[in-house]
């Protein structure tokens, strides 16, 4: 019987959607903008979180960088932290298990000339196991060798972007470049890798870390990152404890103060960045989905004036004898219904803009929408009918079937 109940509910529930099919359009428009916004931010950022995730993963799960951290305090007061080039020869030497070290030096924005040509290049002093680390890989030639870094070779790998700017030839190896007042041979094209966020990954140099060094000379107060690899993943928690031990030591950082740079593996860089863009989601998910709500309201209303304009259609049914729970799930039905509906229209349109912003702005991820949110989507649209759709749904089961029959 509650079978046939509801299915009878239902097909009156869609006849009524049909009859008035442009009324029906309107009070579920607030469902349709409400949800299209969520799902469009939603998919447009889990797009962005998506491509990034992917780029930590070539670091690999037994992978530690090591890098300053400074606080806001310290650029007011102007004590910068720094990881030096000697706490690189000290992790080098007296930290055990690891597998390769790398240093990264940040030489920043410098000009490469090839004869009448000039790029600005971000310059990069690294050594050969930086390759598996930016996951850099060559098109032509090779990548720095740990003897181009003994002997502090002037050679360079460059980034396609870089050979374009310069018109240097399809493979430059052999080829010489300024760089700064040094000159330096091209050993190596990478293969070309695009945009992410608008920030070219192909306008790049890396030379070799002694070369750097020494091209910086003494005088400069160098900033560095070291990335290291483990020979054993279950010594990470040991390492990560030594390495903290011995750069605050190396600090001198007293032992009621905190650290000045930071330990992390790449699994932990990956769930802060996950961290952020979630509470981002969240942040902006909760805004844009206060329209949903006042689409509820919407269909509250337009509920409200459907079961005072069918007041005597409700009482002949109840004079024939519909009961009081058949009537509320009738209306119950259709504002569920009229919730769903304009969820699925929603989602659809979400999407679709999400692909199209995503498109829109150059070298962005492409929009991604994660099954939670179809789901959330679907069933805050269910919540929103139900709950907007129990008082009309109350109010129409309630008359009393002789005033509805005598209203006018």
């Amino acid at each position: 019987m509650l079978l046939f109940d509801m299915t009878e509910s239902l097909r009156s529930a869609l006849h009524s959607i049909r009859a008035h099919g442009f009324r029906s359009f309107l009070t579920t428009l607030g469902i349709i903008i409400g949800v299209a916004a969520v799902v469009a931010t939603v998919s447009i950022i889990q797009g962005l979180q998506y491509t990034i995730n992917q780029q930590f993963e070539g670091l690999g799960t037994n992978s530690i960088v090591v890098q300053a951290r400074n606080t806001y305090e310290n650029y007011l007061t102007g004590k910068i932290a720094r990881i030096s080039p000697e706490d690189f020869d000290m992790l080098s030497s007296r930290v055990e298990g690891i597998a390769t070290i790398s240093p990264i030096i940040g030489g920043g924005g410098s000009q490469l000339r090839y004869g009448s040509q000039t790029a600005a290049v971000e310059i990069t002093g690294s050594t050969y196991s930086y390759q598996d680390v930016a996951q850099t890989y060559m098109k032509y030639g090779r990548f720095l060798s740990d003897t181009d870094d003994t002997t502090r070779r002037r050679v360079v790998v460059i980034g396609e972007t870089v050979r374009e700017n310069l018109n240097l030839p399809e493979d430059p190896v052999g080829e010489y470049v300024r760089v700064g007042d040094e000159w330096m041979k091209v050993i190596g094209l990478a293969e070309e890798k695009g945009q992410i966020l608008g920030q070219n990954q192909d306008n790049f140099a890396i030379i070799p870390y002694s070369t750097m060094r020494s091209i910086a000379g003494n005088q400069s107060r160098q900033s560095m990152a070291i990335q290291l690899t483990l020979s054993d993943l279950n010594q990470l928690e040991a390492v990560q404890d030594r390495v903290t031990s011995l750069l605050r030591l190396a600090h001198e950082i007293p032992s009621d103060e905190d650290d000045d740079f930071q330990v992390q593996t790449s699994e932990q860089l990956t769930d802060t960045f996950n961290t952020i863009l979630s509470s981002v989601t969240v942040v902006m998910g909760g805004v844009v989905g206060i329209s949903l709500l006042v689409g509820g309201i919407g269909i509250m209303n337009i509920m409200l004036v459907s079961v005072t304009e069918r007041t005597k259609e409700i009482g002949i049914c109840k004079a024939i004898g519909a009961k009081r729970h058949q009537i509320l799930m009738q209306f119950l039905f259709e504002s569920l219904l009229l919730c769903l509906l304009g969820g699925l229209v929603g989602l659809t349109l979400g999407y679709g803009i999400g692909l199209a912003a995503s498109a829109a702005i150059p070298n962005f991820p492409q929009a991604v929408v994660p099954m939670w949110a179809v789901l959330l989507s679907f069933g805050f649209s269910a919540m929103v009918g139900l709950v907007f759709g129990i008082m009309p749904a109350a109010k129409a089961a309630n008359l009393d079937p002789i005033e509805a029959l005598r209203y006018e």
